[in-house]
């Protein structure tokens, strides 16, 4: 058995990942979709955020775990896999940050493909920063069902701005041990599939698979998604 320990990207929540549950559950496996605390507030950092994922990563051994982060969520990976590399048999970024040692989320921003339509729906706030979910479907879910993807609106929290400012400290003999595998979904309005691919060009991975998805795969592609998950969980079991 393999358990899954999926990361939620930004504003989102652990939520996100129910519509996999009942395939990965099926064929046997665990899911385990916390929401990473402090959200909503100032307060959290990556190093906070790394070691919450890493001590799931350790609660559910002594069977295989896969990591997995969307989104945002590929910054907290990435810090869990060099805090705990000994706990994770696989890293999946889905459509996710596959952030270069020493950038922060931030820095990758300043390098990204110009995406105004995304950046009108942010709002900042006190240490953390909003969405308007009036105008967010388009730029999150464009593809997803209508009424799953409004539902999944009301959900959105507000993201802490400390974690995506902080440069990731990551070395070859901790992070680098660790295999990663991407999902990258071909029709994203967030991170646009050439910036996924940028990424995926500066840091290699064992894998990569391609989902007729939009930035919320969970909904727009569950099963595609739950597909591309259980096939990184065979070759982790070889």
């Amino acid at each position: 058995m393999t358990t899954f320990v999926m990361i939620h990207g930004a504003w989102h929540g652990g939520w996100s990942f129910e519509p996999l549950r009942a395939r990965i559950e099926g064929a046997g496996h665990a899911l385990v979709a916390p929401d990473l605390p402090g959200m909503g507030t100032a307060a959290p950092t990556l190093a906070q955020w790394g070691d919450f994922a890493a001590a799931l990563c350790r609660a559910a051994r002594p069977g295989k775990v896969i990591l997995c982060g969307h989104s945002r969520g590929g910054i907290v990976v990435s810090q869990a896999a060099e805090t705990t590399p000994e706990a994770i048999d696989a890293s999946v970024y889905i459509c996710a940050m596959l952030i270069p040692p020493g950038m922060s989320r931030a820095d990758w921003k300043a390098r990204q493909v110009p995406n105004p339509a995304f950046d009108a729906i942010i709002r900042p706030g006190p240490g953390y920063s909003t969405i308007d979910t009036a105008h967010a479907i388009p730029v999150f879910a464009q593809l997803s069902p209508p009424d799953a993807a409004a539902d999944a609106m009301t959900r959105l929290a507000g993201e802490p701005n400390g974690p995506r400012g902080t440069p990731l400290m990551l070395t070859p003999e901790r992070y680098g041990s660790v295999p990663r595998h991407y999902i990258e979904c071909l029709h994203d309005r967030t991170i646009p599939i050439a910036d996924q691919r940028a990424m995926q060009a500066m840091q290699p991975c064992a894998s990569v698979r391609s989902l007729e998805a939009d930035h919320s795969p969970f909904l727009s592609a569950p099963d595609a998604l739950a597909d591309a998950l259980l096939q990184i969980a065979e070759t982790v079991a070889q």
